[in-house]
């Protein structure tokens, strides 16, 4: 390990098969942080996996047990840089148990549209999250069906 500290966050979808919304997290602490948009997560702790975390961070943030899907693949092998001394893995994530409310770091969760793209971006995230949305919309987004080409 290169000495990172590890978060994960989760991706938490309607349906793992065929997402249509995700749920999302406005910090309310620390204060520089607060009002900003995030996945909702935390740090890996010593000796835990990273999966195990983002099921553990679940409950005690929001109240809920997820069944987890794919990871979102990031752009380094450490995950999604978040700055110098961080980095975080993210899942896709299903409800399957609870419903999600803020208990811990945020004060408020809402579920957006993924197919409305620009109301996705237009919040205010946290910018390191930035790119990890960008690239999860484009991950789930449903490609333009070309017509077939005609011999």
């Amino acid at each position: 390990m290169t000495g990172l500290i590890q978060v994960v966050g989760g991706a938490v979808v309607d349906n793992l098969a065929q997402p249509a919304a995700m749920l999302v997290a406005r910090r309310s602490a620390p204060e520089h942080l607060a009002g900003l948009w995030e996945f909702p997560g935390g740090k890996v702790e010593p000796g835990e996996e990273p999966e195990t975390a983002l099921v553990r961070e679940l409950a005690e943030e929001l109240g809920i047990d997820v069944r987890l899907g794919s990871e979102l693949p990031a752009e380094e092998p450490q995950g999604w840089p978040l700055n110098g001394r961080a980095s975080m893995r993210v899942w896709f994530a299903e409800v399957t148990r609870g419903e999600a409310m803020p208990l811990e770091d945020h004060d408020e969760l809402r579920w957006v549209d993924l197919r409305n793209r620009q109301a996705v971006l237009g919040l205010p995230w946290i910018p390191a999250d930035y790119p990890i949305v960008s690239a999860l919309l484009d991950s789930v987004a449903v490609p333009l069906q070309e017509p077939l080409a005609k011999d």
